[in-house]
């Protein structure tokens, strides 16, 4: 019968448990002296080693031989039994499927019952926060007072979760997740047993997709096994079988990105492209958040850009994670990253100086007048304040971000603002001028410059679509795209 990695190499003493040194250390420590607590809690992540070394301790404590070290035997029959699991006095209970008072009601009535077959009866209570309040109130006295052949260790990956009272009466540790180095010798081990080998660029491949988590990172490296079928396992095995974007991908679109003045076009055609590979929109961005960090670590971006990156990611995705549609997701998280790692603009507003001297008419002007008022504002205030203004849309309808990218103020003529169009955005421009866009981005600036004589026309400028460069094929595509055509 086949036995998972996990399982095959899982630690059976505290020698062999990766990371955790001082916890490792406190508990051979009171193993070694005798002077086990009766109640313990372990929080932290999943797959950090709570329940193994809560089974160690199980071990530990009821060794026929302990090391002076602390370490069990791992050679007498209690010890043989609990790496067989058939020890009858460790009990594991999930409190994900038995929570209830009346499972602890149950387990209450049995504690008092000496060991069958060890020292010591030790209860493993996993995933302890799905406890129900009823449960834990029932709990309380017998952790507070168990009896003396008894040792509680309560597991959870959410600690705030569990009651105070409860927290008081135990003992306490936190478990951390792995560093790099700590899962790379792990599994440096794992693959010197089973005589395979592994390049150097997959460990931290391996690592970002484990969170840290010891069990998920052996969990992969299995995966990886199989795909591999006795071959070394490299990088693009490694990519391939996780469904990872390419590094070569990633690094394309972020230098598309840093340098947007350069590859504006680009930048879209490359999004296009990805999509049209069937790479995972959502899943790209995450990953391109992932190497930001990685690369903002290695001081090989500049740290505030890659920050903004990394945070416009995330936000727009979580506005938009009911959104079925990932490849509009990734239009708009281009237009936020171009958006967020510009400099900010400062609203600024020239205006004609008037006479202060100047005396004030008493004859009150009629609304038909006040209409055909002249405004004060200059295109340069609309220039100098296009950012800000761009963002304050943004703030009542997120999709303006992708609508105005392509969008430029040219000029102001009869109490008219005109923004321009390469002939690439016209689908942009188009959707700017419905009711549904153009009423309130009309609002928006009027609002802004307090004029509220201000008008808004839309025009195209530039080549056609058939003498323009090569990536106006490319907008074609978007147009159809948001016209539903595709």
């Amino acid at each position: 019968m086949h036995i998972t990695l996990y399982r095959k190499y899982r630690p059976s003493s505290f020698s062999e448990v990766s990371g955790e040194n001082e916890i490792v250390k406190s508990l051979k420590l009171s193993l070694r002296n005798k002077s086990m607590a009766h109640a313990y809690l372990f929080s932290g992540p999943r797959g950090v080693g709570k329940t193994t070394i809560a089974r160690l301790i199980a071990k530990g404590v009821n060794c026929l031989n302990l090391k002076e070290n602390g370490e069990p035997c791992n050679e007498c029959k209690n010890c043989k039994a609990i790496n067989e699991g058939r020890f009858s006095d460790l009990i594991e209970i999930d409190a994900a499927s038995n929570r209830s008072i009346d499972e602890i009601r149950s387990l209450k009535e049995k504690i008092n019952y000496q060991p069958v077959e060890g020292l010591k009866k030790v209860y493993i209570i996993d995933e302890a926060h799905m406890l129900t309040k009823e449960a834990f109130n029932a709990l309380l006295k017998t952790l507070e007072e168990p009896p003396a052949h008894v040792i509680f260790i309560l597991a959870t990956t959410e600690l705030d979760k569990i009651l105070p009272t409860i927290i008081s009466r135990c003992q306490r540790y936190d478990f951390k997740a792995l560093d790099l180095e700590e899962m790379k010798s792990g599994l440096k081990h794992i693959l010197k047993e089973e005589k395979l080998s592994m390049t150097d660029d997959v460990y931290p491949v391996i690592y970002e997709n484990s969170s840290g988590s010891m069990r998920d990172s052996i969990s992969i490296l299995e995966r990886l096994i199989v795909t591999a079928n006795g071959e070394e396992i490299n990088l693009k095995i490694a990519e391939d079988t996780l469904g990872i974007t390419p590094s070569s991908r990633i690094k394309i679109f972020l230098n598309k990105l840093l340098n947007e003045n350069e590859y504006e076009y680009d930048i879209i055609d490359e999004l296009e492209n990805l999509a049209n590979d069937s790479f995972d929109i959502e899943l790209f961005f995450k990953d391109l958040a992932k190497y930001c960090k990685n690369a903002i670590v290695k001081k090989e971006i500049d740290i505030d850009k890659g920050l903004k990156i990394i945070s416009t990611i995330y936000d727009v995705i979580g506005k938009f994670k009911f959104e079925d549609d990932k490849k509009l997701v990734g239009y708009v998280v281009v237009a936020e990253i171009l958006s967020n790692t510009k400099q900010a603009v400062v609203k600024v507003i020239t205006t004609t100086k008037t006479n202060e001297n100047a005396p004030t008419s008493t004859i009150e002007k009629n609304p038909k007048d006040k209409e055909k008022a002249n405004i004060k504002l200059t295109i340069s205030d609309v220039k100098n304040n296009w950012n800000a203004i761009i963002s304050e849309a943004n703030n009542k309808r997120i999709s303006y971000r992708a609508f105005l990218m392509g969008a430029n103020p040219i000029r102001i003529e009869d109490n008219t603002l005109y923004i321009s169009y390469d002939k690439k955005y016209s689908f942009a421009k188009d959707l700017m001028e419905t009711p549904e866009y153009s009423e309130d981005f009309v609002k928006i600036i009027r609002d802004f410059f307090n004029e509220n004589n201000l008008e808004i026309k839309y025009e195209i400028v530039g080549k056609k679509k058939d003498e323009s460069n090569n990536g106006s094929e490319f907008f074609q595509k978007i147009e159809n795209y948001f016209k539903g055509k595709n």
